[in-house]
């Protein structure tokens, strides 16, 4: 498997479309009490790879700590029975750490939601450009895609543990 890693930016001084959801699902903010379920997620998620988590007593207590963790900037998506089925949990430096939506819910722009409240919320707070790094063997599609072709292109990723997004 390729493991080559791809910086993309999307650039928030342009107009950021209002964030909104398919029918049927809602984007809510992250609470404490999901922190099991967003692993699970994170778990199936990644399985196939394009990322990697810890079990949930090294991950829980690591992400909760980091100092650029914000609950509220962890977005999820979930369906009417509020099963989460997505999630974007960002780092306050403007950084999506994770991106991922249950493998049984893709393809219906599940993806796009919480991306939207990523960019928006960003926005409001003055932010002028938001990182994501994905795998390059992990093909794009959907949303991803979308937002990839309005990317910018960084340089190589930083070494493994630094999160503070290359400059162009």
């Amino acid at each position: 498997m390729n493991d080559r890693l791809q910086r993309l930016r999307r650039d928030l001084t342009e107009a950021v479309a209002p964030p909104t959801c398919p029918t049927g699902y809602r984007v809510w903010t992250f609470a404490a009490d999901d922190a099991p379920t967003v692993h699970r997620l994170l778990e199936v998620g990644y399985a196939q790879g394009g990322g990697y988590i810890g079990a949930f007593e090294e991950w829980w207590p690591s992400l909760r700590d980091d100092d650029e963790f914000a609950p509220d900037l962890c977005f999820l998506a979930v369906n009417e029975r509020q099963d989460i089925v997505g999630v974007a949990q960002c780092w306050s430096s403007a950084f999506i750490k994770d991106l991922v939506v249950h493998p049984l819910a893709r393809r219906r722009g599940i993806e796009a939601a919480p991306l939207r409240r990523v960019f928006w919320e960003f926005r409001r707070r003055g932010v002028k450009h938001v990182d994501l790094k994905v795998q390059v063997s992990r093909p794009t599609r959907g949303s991803s895609s979308r937002w990839a072709a309005r990317r910018s292109r960084a340089g190589p990723p930083k070494p493994s543990g630094s999160r503070a997004p290359e400059s162009i």
